[in-house]
């Protein structure tokens, strides 16, 4: 921009009153390459800047005559910069005769950027005139860019707070949408190949082929993106090994038709990033276009950037830096997906599934698990079904807690329990030698366990408690009981009861409850095992049919695991 002739093109507003002074400073600025638009007062300015507005084709510059008949020039300098939409353009006033310095302070008190003493030579136009458009222009790129770093700042916080893959994906396509004002499809590869996508469209999201639940099997639109997925997989396997960001164009006969725009078929420009560790793959796909549409950064950048700025590509340096904040954080989210997946896959294993259980001639047994936490399967709730010289044994127990400690000491009662009843079937001796175990290896952990030994045969039952919930009779005809038995917490070393004994006939049905099924904050324990008494009578007949009824009228919204089984003589 050294020369005045390598600024054609700008476009500059004439505000002057006078026909000849309007026509003489055109001819000079049309000799120097300039679009020229002539107005003859503040009013008609005001007008022009509105249309122009309109379109997005604001001038470059406004000269502007301090005695317009009207208003001021200096008023018309204030009412310009006063609006957002035209803060920006620069203003240079001029006169003939308002020439002292009292003039010029009020120009500049006004915002103008320089004031013009007319009649003035063409090279003096020139300069003022250049000086006033190359300083827009260098505030408008610094605009531009101090908004684009704004909204990538923005958009990687929102990728880092990332719960899951989907909710990455989702994050980095807004924040690339706002960036290059088109439309953006983000995919999150993990190292198994599987791809999880977000989209800034308006449409249901994918958060990945592995739905979550809850989630359609069918969504409108995945068509296109599971073809462009398929795509952007090859394509990043053969960067596998690759870290950094690449950048390529796929031409539109290779991507799907409709992907970024219903029914058109365009080419697309991809940003391939890949993490330190190489886990995680992250493509963001946005149309090749050369600028983003007018309409798209109406609203989030400023008329002074847009204006300057319209030419830069889609692919600047804030896109592939969220690429690369998206691939970074992305593979803290597939660590924690494996080593969930790895920890549920033990906690699975913690207790015997339902249709596992042993195979027990005489006795029909149904069991229900449900956990309190969304992030661990298992807690310390436990049951147990077991085989013995003397009948069934059958357990309920917790250990205080839910969390994976509370689950560690549970396996080790479990598995304490099916080792000494091999030998031992009373179910007071087994409770004592579970509470020596427990004082032994965890002295500062209680527990509650509730056994009972059924002959099949004979249907006589005896009942150890160690501070559980007792056992619930709930009888032919709908009259129910709690077995009257209890017994001092596992983990104290203290002495136990003898068992206590009964007779269950064929009809019985005997039910063994942890506290989280009932257990409610303000309510008082009494009162709660009196409604599921009440509810256990007023169940329909059947072992399965009674569980499923008490967890449809307590088991919701509760804060503790639930672990529940029930039994009849078969």
């Amino acid at each position: 921009m050294d020369g005045f002739g390598k600024q054609s093109g700008t476009t500059v507003m004439v505000v002057d009153d006078v026909p000849t002074s309007r026509f003489a400073m055109g001819a000079v600025l049309r000799r120097a390459g300039h679009d020229v638009v002539p107005v003859a007062s503040a009013g008609e300015a005001l007008s022009e800047l509105d249309l122009r507005l309109r379109v997005n084709a604001l001038p470059d510059l406004a000269l502007v005559d301090v005695g317009l008949p009207d208003m001021s020039g200096f008023e018309l300098c204030r009412r310009v910069k006063a609006r957002p939409s035209t803060a920006a353009l620069p203003v240079v006033h001029f006169s003939a005769v308002a020439v002292d310095a009292g003039y010029r302070c009020r120009g500049l008190d006004a915002g103008a950027d320089a004031y013009l003493t007319v009649p003035a030579e063409p090279s003096e136009i020139e300069a003022v005139v250049r000086a006033a458009v190359r300083g827009a222009r260098r505030r408008g790129a610094a605009e531009a860019l101090a908004h684009r770093l704004t909204l990538l700042s923005e958009a990687i916080v929102t990728v880092q707070t990332a719960r899951c893959l989907g909710e990455l994906a989702d994050a980095a396509a807004a924040g690339t949408a706002r960036l290059t004002g088109t439309p953006a499809v983000v995919f999150v590869i993990g190292p198994d190949g599987e791809p999880h996508w977000g989209s800034s469209l308006s449409r249901p999201r994918n958060h990945g082929f592995a739905r979550p639940a809850g989630t359609p099997t069918a969504l409108p639109d995945t068509a296109p993106h599971i073809a462009a997925a398929r795509l952007i997989t090859r394509l990043a396997e053969g960067r596998t090994g690759r870290t950094g960001v690449h950048s390529t164009t796929v031409p539109a006969s290779l991507w799907p038709a409709g992907f970024f725009r219903p029914g058109i078929r365009e080419d697309a420009h991809l940003i391939l990033a890949s993490g330190q560790e190489g886990r995680a793959r992250v493509c963001i796909a946005t149309p090749a276009c050369a600028t983003p549409p007018r309409d798209a950064t109406s609203h989030d950048v400023p008329a002074a950037a847009r204006r300057h700025t319209a030419a830069l590509p889609i692919a600047a340096p804030p896109a592939e830096r969220l690429a690369q904040a998206t691939a970074l954080a992305a593979e803290p989210l597939l660590r924690y997906q494996a080593e969930r997946q790895i920890a549920l896959t033990l906690q699975h294993s913690f207790l015997p599934q339902p249709y596992r259980l042993p195979a027990l001639p005489g006795v029909e047994v149904v069991v229900r698990y449900v956990p309190a936490s969304r992030q661990a399967e298992i807690g310390g709730d436990f049951y147990a079904a077991l085989r013995t010289p003397g009948g069934v044994l059958t357990a309920v127990g917790d250990v205080v807690g839910h969390s994976l400690d509370a689950a560690t000491v549970m396996v080790e009662i479990r598995h304490a329990l099916r080792a000494y009843c091999v030998e031992e079937s009373d179910p007071a001796t087994l409770a004592g030698r579970l509470d020596r175990m427990l004082v032994h290896y965890h002295p500062d952990v209680t527990a509650t366990v509730c056994l009972t030994l059924v002959d099949p045969g004979t249907g006589r039952t005896r009942i150890a408690n160690a501070g559980h919930i007792p056992p619930l009779i709930v009888r032919d005809g709908g009259d129910t009981e709690y077995v009257p038995v209890d017994g001092p917490l596992l983990g104290l070393g203290l002495d136990r009861p003898a068992p206590t004994e009964l007779v269950l006939t064929p009809k019985d049905r005997l039910l063994m409850v942890t506290d989280g099924l009932i257990e409610s904050r303000g309510v008082d324990l009494s009162v709660s095992l009196e409604q599921l008494r009440k509810a256990a009578a007023d169940a329909p007949a059947g072992v399965d049919e009674l569980c499923d009824t008490l967890l449809g009228c307590f088991g919701r919204d509760q804060e503790d695991d639930i672990a529940m089984l029930a039994l009849r003589l078969g």
